[in-house]
This record gives structure tokens, C-alpha cells and sequence, in this order.
């Protein structure tokens, strides 16, 4: 890595580190998962002899405008966490084999980007900064994804809820990138578009920067994070106002 990055941030340090959560936040969340998840639950229905009304209450999905609810207990869920709440709008169901379907299923999703992401990351990269991702989807999925929108290269650590680390809002997944980077977490910011993720920095005693291409509000965001952003294309000038 490079010298470290002197750019401020709301508490005052210097970055060193950027770590970003995935849905929602490199990609579109709408834009990439809420199609996919109305047919899906079609499908599992179909499979489950659930009822499909019944789904999707359990995953907070409203079926007439596809489109996940503020307040979805999965979307910022671990793919066990989708699963477990699936079940319970099943006959029988199965949750290790469920949560095997939704992580290699969703790894082949079409993710849109929320901003484009090549330049953005090689800018980050080239001011020194240490680049990671930590998602609450499985590593396979994350790899998969960040492959298929050409941005893999960017990053020097990748984690998901299955890596050994655990899952957020835990601190432990977001130190486990300073730990492998040699970065003080205090001079690291935690990027996110949910509560999970700004809950997870600030537990972990980094800086956290939210952005609004999930699915939580401005006002949602505000009271765990030190900046609240349209989408991570503003991180550079956010950082350079500090």
C-alpha cells in the first residue's frame, strides 16, 4: 500500500482506510435486488406451496409495487437471516437448503452501480487509501459481484457474513480489515446505507459515512453516522472539506 491518505474526516483523524458495505451502498439497492426478489418469492412459492402473500410479509416485500419496506427484516439481513424468515411462512421448510439457494442464486443478480465505480475506486486508491468490502451476503456472492462490475482489483479484503468474521451490525468483520491492513481503526471510515453497517463502525470505533442509495432515510442514518451522503460519489469531496 501506499503512503497513507491525509484526508480529514468528522472526527478529526486522517483516513488510512475506506470500507464499504455492498448492497446499497456500491450497488443501487432498488435498482439491483427488488425485481429479483419478486420473483423469487413467486418461485419459491410456487416450489413451497406457501402462499405468496404470506412470503412476502415475512421477507417485508410489497409484491404490488415490488419493492422492499423500510422496515424489511432481510434487507440488511445475512442470507441465514433471509432464510429463517422465510420459513416461516413455509409448510416445511428447509433452512439450510434455502439459505444454500438464496447464496448461490443471488450471486448471479445484475447488480446496477451506484455511481461508476472503476474511476471512483482507482481515485480512492491512488490518494493511498486501503479499500475493502464487508457485506452481510455471502463472500461468494460479494466476489461474484464485484468480478462481474469489473472493481475487484480495488479492493485488498473482502468479507461476508460466512468468512469467519461474523456479521454486522457486530464490530468484529470491520476490524478483521484493519487487523489485516495494519490500519488504527480510528483512521478508518465504515461507508453503508443501513443501520447494520454505521452500528457496526461506530462499534468498531471507526468513522461512518452513510449514503441514501439503500433503503433507510436521511433522518434514519443521521444519529449513527458523522456524515449522511446522496451516494459515495461525494466521499471525495466530503473528505477534501474537512
Amino acid at each position: 500500500m501506499s503512503d497513507p491518505a491525509t484526508v480529514l474526516h468528522g472526527k478529526g483523524l486522517p483516513l488510512d482506510g475506506l470500507l464499504f458495505d455492498k448492497d446499497g451502498t456500491l450497488f443501487d439497492f432498488h435498482k439491483s435486488w427488488s425485481d429479483w426478489t419478486a420473483e423469487f418469492l413467486i418461485e419459491q412459492a410456487q416450489a413451497s406451496g406457501a402462499a405468496l402473500g404470506d412470503l412476502a410479509q415475512a421477507a417485508g416485500f410489497d409484491m404490488a409495487v415490488r419493492q422492499f419496506l423500510p422496515d424489511s427484516p432481510i434487507i440488511a439481513g445475512t442470507a441465514r437471516e433471509a432464510a429463517q424468515c422465510l420459513a416461516l411462512a413455509m409448510p416445511s421448510p428447509d433452512i439450510d437448503a434455502l439459505e444454500r439457494v438464496l447464496s448461490v442464486a443471488a450471486a448471479d443478480v445484475p447488480q446496477v452501480p451506484a455511481v461508476h465505480l472503476d474511476p471512483f475506486l482507482a481515485r480512492l486508491g491512488a490518494q493511498g487509501l486501503a479499500l475493502g468490502v464487508m457485506t452481510n451476503d455471502s463472500e461468494y456472492a460479494a466476489h461474484a459481484h464485484l468480478a462481474a462490475a469489473g472493481i475487484a482489483a480495488h479492493f485488498d479484503f473482502v468479507a461476508g457474513y460466512d468468512s469467519g468474521y461474523g456479521a454486522k451490525p457486530a464490530p468484529d468483520p470491520l476490524l478483521a480489515f484493519a487487523a489485516k491492513m495494519g490500519l488504527v481503526p480510528a483512521r478508518v471510515a465504515m461507508v453503508g446505507d443501513s443501520l447494520h453497517d454505521l452500528m457496526a463502525g461506530r462499534a468498531a470505533g471507526m468513522s461512518t459515512v452513510g449514503v441514501l442509495t439503500g433503503l433507510a432515510s436521511a433522518a434514519e442514518l443521521a444519529p449513527f453516522a458523522d456524515v449522511v451522503l446522496p451516494h459515495i460519489g461525494h466521499i471525495p469531496e466530503w473528505m477534501a472539506g474537512q
